[in-house]
């Protein structure tokens, strides 16, 4: 009996290949960096774009000045009548999506997002970003930090 061959039939494709310079080889390394770029790309698009997370700093900044996005708690009423970031919205992650006429009004001047850890919060970005929302950012750390900076809750 013959042993069984384990070269693959086809080459491996390697997306960033290391070539000698020549005439085709920077070309075709070139290429392939430019594709990979594109994807990562579209990629970033099709997620919703990255995270723009905000600290916590400028949102104690807008609250004492009155002003600012919408701040939207998405955790659950439990937590947030515990203790949350003052004058945010409460709307669980779950409930968002059917609530939504109740942000509407910061669908143009900006949300931020939080939650516990952060897990529930990337979901809402999510939902709003691909419900139209234009500026929809994150609270860095969120209440668990918030609350481990000794921060004014309500």
């Amino acid at each position: 009996m013959g042993a069984a061959s384990c070269q693959p039939a086809t080459p491996p494709c390697h997306p960033i290949a290391i070539r000698r310079p020549g005439r085709h080889g920077t070309a075709r390394v070139q290429g392939r960096v430019s594709a990979s770029i594109v994807l990562l790309g579209l990629a970033l698009l099709a997620c919703g774009g990255p995270s723009s997370d905000v600290d916590a700093a400028t949102v104690e900044a807008w609250i004492a000045d009155g002003g600012g996005p919408l701040l939207l708690d998405v955790r659950s009423p439990e937590e947030y009548a515990s203790g949350h970031v003052p004058g945010a919205l409460n709307i669980p992650h779950d409930e968002l999506a059917g609530r939504l006429d109740e942000v509407e009004a910061a669908r143009d001047s900006g949300v931020v997002v939080y939650c516990e850890r952060g897990g529930r919060a990337a979901r809402a970005e999510s939902l709003l970003r691909e419900s139209g929302f234009g500026s929809v950012r994150h609270l860095a750390g969120d209440m668990a930090s918030w609350r481990a900076a000794g921060r004014r809750q309500q």
